[in-house]
């Protein structure tokens, strides 16, 4: 049986981490996306990788059409941005639709609402007046998909939510990053890798890919457990053109898998650049 839009994120296999980035501003070029990076540096932190990331502009039907394939997918995702209350914020009411279910105003996320209204007016010297228009606009922030779980917001108490293994936060990166790192140690603990790590790679100048795809294949099947990547660059400023090639995984594999990777290389009569190391 499938898991409902209030259920806990459960998986029998291992899910993999996507990311999903709203807004106009980042594919106008308006500003610059910073969660990719920051998103990968999380989940390096915990043993984990991103498996994908997506770039969806502030249009209801792509985003509901997005965040369908990220509800069927099975794996974990952030979606940041278009969770405000403003006419482009979109990103609440598509992941409604894409689930079929109601919005509706959720009770804690009113009572975090109200409170950080309150300390706004007290920071300003006024009074807060719970039925002025503006403060009954704001408590759409907190209209959310029915079942939806909050997430805390530490910068300013305005929470996101999760539906089922899909993450809202805004796309402000003070709130965004901590929010993301509390779902990763509140729901995905027992993902987390704690074994080391490790990459070797040399670079490898005069080859085409292709002619290194058989060696790549037999290392991966020779070695379980290691992964062999391939990086061509064409216009590097110290290498110039060359492939980086190497192997990772838990370092008594990469080992041993690196001594085959070079002993597979030797025959092609290849010229070698620096040996890379990154744990």
């Amino acid at each position: 049986m499938n898991p409902g839009p209030t259920s806990p994120p459960t998986c029998s296999q291992r899910p993999g981490f996507r990311l999903i980035i709203v807004g106009d501003e980042i594919l106008s070029g308006k500003r610059a996306d910073k969660h990719l990076s920051k998103v990968i540096d999380l989940l390096k932190a915990r043993g984990l990788a991103l498996d994908h990331a997506e770039y969806v502009g502030d249009d209801p039907e792509r985003i509901t059409a997005v965040l369908q394939r990220a509800f069927e997918s099975g794996d974990v995702v952030f979606s940041t941005g278009g969770i405000g209350a403003t006419p482009d914020d979109h990103t609440r009411q598509c992941a409604a639709r894409a689930l079929g279910v109601a919005l509706a105003l959720h009770p804690q996320a009113k009572d975090l609402i109200e409170q950080r209204m309150q300390d706004m007016a007290l920071e300003q010297g006024k009074v807060y007046d719970a039925a002025a228009s503006e403060n009954l606009h704001r408590l759409n922030m907190g209209v959310f998909p029915l079942g939806a779980r909050l997430i805390p917001n530490p910068y300013n108490k305005i929470p996101g939510f999760s539906m089922v293994q899909v993450h809202f936060v805004p796309g402000f990166p003070v709130m965004a990053w901590p929010m993301i790192e509390w779902v990763l140690d509140t729901y995905y603990a027992d993902l987390f890798q704690t074994r080391a790590w490790l990459e070797r790679s040399v670079i490898v100048f005069g080859a085409m890919e292709a002619t290194l795809t058989p060696l790549m294949e037999r290392l991966e099947h020779e070695h379980p457990g290691i992964k062999v990547f391939s990086l061509p660059s064409v216009d590097h400023p110290q290498w110039g053109r060359h492939i980086e090639l190497g192997v990772k995984g838990a370092p008594g594999l990469v080992a041993l898998a690196y001594v085959a990777l070079l002993a597979g290389l030797a025959p092609f009569h290849l010229k070698l650049g620096p040996e890379l190391v990154q744990s």
